[in-house]
């Protein structure tokens, strides 16, 4: 075996015992968050909870409270996190997320909407508002970044693009709430970002949005690879865009539309999770995307840990805390990484 070669089998076996590593630290994480609380309930009954349950206050907590809420805080973080790292790749943009791009926002709007025309909809209506939201605002933003002048959507456009709509679109629903009150009183803490509530019935209802997004967009690692490296590269390899970008766009939706519908809008996560990815193992996508999961399913469990241990015995949304991490490295990557 050739020296490059037994670098490169220590380098793929450094990065799967990485990724074991970081599947450790979520398991770890979950049992936490289910034994912290207004009630805190200690580990080894958290272990007894779930593998032998005796009914008891501890186990039905467990059960019908902080068992669903913890697997929604996993499912959005891994969700959000990996459709920030394929709109990164897709873009070349490092500031790219469902959320500053504006797709949480356009979700968000079409769930309120919902909530105002219909009343009180059924569960589903909330996810399929929620995704076709997103698809819209998505595809917004690229269009707007395209007609901003020659040369196409470049970076720089589409994050100007993404602020100005995901503005908009957040006063739009600022005012729709307003309008009535009893909206408000529905979703407003829903719009925060917020795990508090999430039961079986609505995880069971988003969480095939986001486990078929994930699934779609595994299989383009090698290809959003390809694509990070720019257009011109893609087609000197012989790549075909056009299908990768159109099967990633699906997956960004699934994936961002289904964690608005769950959570609300939880920003920054898409924004973090890749570039710590990308800061571990490179820019090959085989890796990025899981370590992107595992790494925003840590962020967001240890945000909703802090939320509701902040002001105990009451909590504060997880979007909130995710904003006071995330801004900052916002601030540092529009610094740093754009200026270059």
């Amino acid at each position: 075996m050739t020296g490059g070669a037994v670098r490169t089998a220590r380098v793929r076996t450094t990065r799967a015992v990485g990724l074991v590593l970081a599947a450790g630290v979520v398991t770890c994480l979950l049992a936490v968050s289910l034994g912290v609380g207004s009630l805190r309930i200690p580990i080894a009954d958290v272990v007894t909870g779930l593998i032998a349950p005796s009914g008891d206050l501890n186990d039905l907590i467990l059960q019908t409270v902080r068992l669903p809420r913890t697997l929604a805080g996993l499912l959005v973080g891994a969700s959000l996190a990996v459709a920030g790292a394929i709109m990164q790749a897709l873009t070349r943009n490092p500031l790219a997320s469902p959320g500053i791009l504006g797709v949480n926002a356009g979700a968000a709007l079409a769930v309120v909407a919902a909530v105002l025309v219909l009343g009180d909809p059924p569960l589903a209506t909330y996810a399929l508002f929620a995704l076709a939201g997103a698809g819209l605002a998505g595809a917004l933003v690229y269009g707007l970044a395209s007609a901003a002048g020659a040369g196409g959507s470049s970076p720089l456009r589409l994050a100007l693009a993404g602020a100005v709509l995901a503005a908009f679109l957040g006063a739009l629903t600022t005012a729709l709430l307003l309008l009535d009150q009893n909206t408000l009183d529905q979703v407003r803490f829903w719009t925060a970002g917020s795990l508090a509530g999430r039961d079986w019935e609505l995880l069971g209802l988003t969480a095939p949005y986001m486990l078929l997004g994930l699934a779609l967009s595994l299989p383009l690692a090698r290809q959003l690879t390809t694509l990070s490296l720019g257009e011109d590269v893609a087609r000197g390899l012989g790549q075909g865009s056009a299908g990768v970008k159109l099967a990633a766009a699906a997956s960004v939706v699934l994936l961002a539309g289904g964690a608005v519908a769950l959570a609300g809008p939880v920003g920054f996560v898409g924004l973090v999770a890749p570039h710590l990815a990308r800061f571990l193992v490179g820019v090959d996508y085989r890796w990025v995307l899981p370590y992107s999961a595992l790494l925003g399913a840590a962020l967001v469990t240890v945000g909703d840990i802090g939320a509701r241990l902040a002001v105990r015995p009451q909590e504060i949304p997880v979007g909130v805390l995710m904003a006071v991490i995330g801004a900052p490295f916002f601030v540092y990557l529009a610094r740093t990484r754009v200026r270059r």
